[in-house]
């Protein structure tokens, strides 16, 4: 069984793609350090997946459902963050009324630094295959009132990166991951 995290790594057309979507390929890699770092070790697979050509089409996407598809009882849920990694509020939600309500358990432990929200679908055109065929899916909010300053700009480098804002947005994805692949049962489809 497989909680899948993820970002993708193309919008290098005019800047670096550091905040788009570096920030959640960063993200996504930290808390699989974190959760190791920690000697943890989950009930599920934590798996990382770095997608590529979501700007031409998701291809990379569309490509790894083709050849996972036939396991997707076995995904228990989608993470995908693409809205750069500026001050998280909480997690979109993508899923039925039964999981939506444990996904709202797991928020409140991130209390301690004011992520709790669930808001009511998620986003990502790299899980949206999986989304659309039942799997639950998440992603990440966060501030994104600067995004469209550097979105596929040449502004767009590591400068755009708050250290801060990155790990309480590493923090979310850790606990929320972690938490749901140490479960005794997937979420209800």
């Amino acid at each position: 069984q497989v909680v899948l995290i993820s970002g993708h790594l193309d919008s290098w057309d005019v800047g670096q793609g550091a905040m788009d979507d570096g920030g959640g390929a960063f993200i996504s890699w930290e808390a699989l350090s974190l959760i190791k770092d920690l000697g943890l070790r989950p009930k599920r697979t934590l798996r990382l997946v770095l997608w590529t050509g979501e700007e031409q089409g998701g291809v990379g996407a569309k490509q790894y459902y083709q050849l996972h598809k036939e396991n997707i009882s076995n995904f228990d849920i989608v993470m995908e963050s693409d809205e750069g990694t500026f001050k998280p509020s909480g997690l979109g939600f993508s899923g039925s009324a039964e999981a939506r309500d444990i996904v709202r358990e797991i928020m409140a432990l991130l209390q301690p630094i004011n992520v709790t929200d669930v808001y009511d679908t998620a986003d990502g055109t790299d899980i949206a295959y999986w989304m659309r065929d039942g799997v639950p899916g998440a992603s990440l909010h966060d501030d994104i009132n600067k995004y469209f300053w550097f979105h596929h700009s040449q502004g767009d480098t590591m400068t755009v990166q708050d250290p801060n804002q990155m790990n309480l947005c590493a923090a979310v994805w850790t606990v929320v991951s972690y938490v749901i692949a140490d479960m005794e049962d997937m979420l209800p489809r």
